[in-house]
């Protein structure tokens, strides 16, 4: 993924303005913070951040990407005050998880989310460049 940042334009702060890339699309849906058998792993905003986004190297790593390969993220959030609160945390907790990479990121906080107890849900898209090590071949399921 190239970043895409328009001269002159004041450079974001963990996410970028734009994407640039060639290749296979991998695509999520919203990924919460629960464990492969639909448990929570917490109750709070911090411990769901953590587990979204482990949750979403499980599936990245399913199509033969990893975090370098994302050129989108989406959150949506039960409560942004929850996201506000800690901006510190929720970077550390981001870059613990997927390295100093930084796709566009949009933040929403919505009235509710589906699923009852969920702080968040996070969907992502992903580009495995042309020729990469894998090729970009999903896995069969």
């Amino acid at each position: 993924m190239q970043p895409l940042h328009p001269p002159g334009w004041v450079r974001p702060k963990g996410y970028a303005h734009g994407a640039l890339a060639r290749g296979t699309l991998v695509v999520t849906g919203g990924l919460l913070g629960w464990d492969g058998q639909e448990r929570f792993v917490a109750d709070d905003f911090l411990g769901q951040l953590r587990q979204v986004l482990v949750n979403l190297k499980a599936v990245l790593a399913e199509a033969g990407a990893g975090p370098e390969h994302l050129v989108r993220l989406t959150w949506y959030l039960a409560d942004r005050r929850e996201y506000l609160a800690d901006l510190t945390a929720v970077g550390e907790i981001y870059r613990a998880e997927l390295g100093r990479h930084y796709p566009p990121m949009t933040v929403i906080e919505v009235a509710a989310l589906m699923e009852p107890g969920a702080r968040l849900e996070v969907e992502a898209m992903a580009v495995i460049p042309d020729g990469s090590p894998g090729g970009g071949a999903a896995a069969s399921g």
